[in-house]
């Protein structure tokens, strides 16, 4: 699993390649950080290259989601396939974040 950051402007956008499980998840929270404190952007989650997300993930998508709202930021998940889809609609993430 790799989590890559790029800043564009007012968009901050993370890159996530691989499987977001236990295993992955504390790699993952260290890599998300620059993330937590962004303020007044738009933080974009790309899924498009996530094969899979464990409730470990869903938790750093929701500490994410819970510091973007403290900060004035927006969290956009883009390119979820639909086997993540159908487990944000069964968790109830999916009325959580704005999908793209």
């Amino acid at each position: 699993m790799t989590t890559t950051i790029q800043e564009n402007g007012n968009q901050v956008i993370a890159f996530f390649n691989g499987r977001l499980d236990t295993a992955a998840a504390v790699a993952t929270t260290e890599a998300v950080k620059p993330l937590l404190g962004a303020s007044n952007k738009e933080i974009i989650l790309d899924c498009s290259q996530l094969e899979y997300i464990s409730s470990s993930g869903l938790r750093i998508f929701l500490s994410i989601r819970k510091e973007a709202a403290a900060h004035s930021s927006k969290v956009i998940v883009r390119s979820i396939s639909a086997d993540i889809r159908q487990v944000f609609v069964m968790t109830g993430f999916i009325s959580l974040f704005d999908i793209e």
